[in-house]
């Protein structure tokens, strides 16, 4: 039986949620532990920056645990993520999971080791998680392969492509930006999403994005949820869709709207820093990627 450590990097999580994933993973037959602190609560955080990465030491380092899976996002993950040791990590890698906050794990994990992880649903959300979002994370942690067939959005732009697929929280990514924690995107299917952003602050990011060169080089574009967008008053007067198409107008790439990940309940699995064939037609959208196996 494959084995799941739960452990809370960043913000501090209510003990229901993680008890509800607790039991949903293991009526699927996978034995789940809980990290030392998961459960913790000091300050807005799940234990002192020492505590949780305490924690997520303990987890990468442990051979017996097959994946580890971060319990929510919210904000941390910054503080900790130079305080790990990845030496045991990277003789014997093991897939990380989460979204959001995660992603300076995600991104930082790709620059230095190039091992994958996963962009997926957290414990905090499988309570109001779709199916299909909930059964995508189930395929990865039984390396079964996925496959998404979605309807197509009238700003796609069409096209075929096969690369590594990078990315995640847009505001973290651009956080990253010239840290030690940034990663190459060139020649990568990049994705995004993001939440609760201004409009204003979406188009200075992909101005940051643009400037620093980092879309001069990507092979193809997801843009996965973008939900709780403010505006301003007078209003912006673009959305997201349109930014985004400005600031890539000078790429010839397929790009990909409303693509089921980030912060909503259809936050289907994407492994990051692995192969997609990404194919998007007038009608449709098809992303695939092969399960992950390591070899040890």
């Amino acid at each position: 039986m494959k084995k799941i450590r739960i452990i809370a990097p960043a913000k501090s999580i209510e003990k229901e949620f993680v008890n509800h994933a607790k039991t949903f993973l293991e009526r699927k037959g996978f034995i789940v532990e809980l990290g030392q602190h998961c459960l913790g609560q000091y300050n807005y955080f799940s234990g002192t920056d020492a505590q949780r990465a305490f924690d997520f030491q303990q987890a990468i380092n442990d051979t017996s645990v097959d994946y580890v899976l971060c319990a929510r996002g919210g904000y941390g993950s910054i503080r900790i993520i130079d305080q790990i040791d990845f030496s045991k990590f990277k003789s014997h890698p093991k897939l990380i999971f989460g979204f959001s906050d995660v992603t300076v794990f995600h991104q930082h994990i790709h620059q230095h080791f190039n091992i994958p992880t996963v962009h997926s649903t957290v414990p905090l959300n499988f309570k109001t998680n779709t199916q299909e979002s909930l059964n995508a994370l189930l395929n990865v942690f039984n390396q079964q392969p996925l496959e998404y067939i979605i309807e197509a959005h009238h700003q796609n732009k069409t096209g075929h492509i096969e690369a590594d697929v990078v990315g995640g929280n847009l505001s973290i990514l651009h956080s990253l930006i010239g840290t030690n924690s940034d990663a190459d995107f060139d020649g990568k299917i990049l994705f995004i999403e993001d939440l609760a952003e201004s409009i204003y602050a979406i188009d200075r990011m992909l101005w940051s994005f643009k400037k620093s060169g980092k879309l001069n080089a990507i092979s193809g574009l997801i843009v996965g949820g973008f939900t709780n967008i403010k505006d301003t008053e007078p209003s912006f007067g673009q959305s997201v869709n349109d930014l985004i198409l400005e600031h890539t107008s000078h790429l010839n790439i397929p790009i990909c709207f409303d693509f089921p990940a980030g912060h909503i309940d259809d936050n289907r699995a994407i492994i990051l820093g692995h192969k997609a064939e990404l194919m998007i037609t007038e009608n449709e959208v098809i992303f695939k990627q092969h399960p992950v196996s390591f070899s040890v």
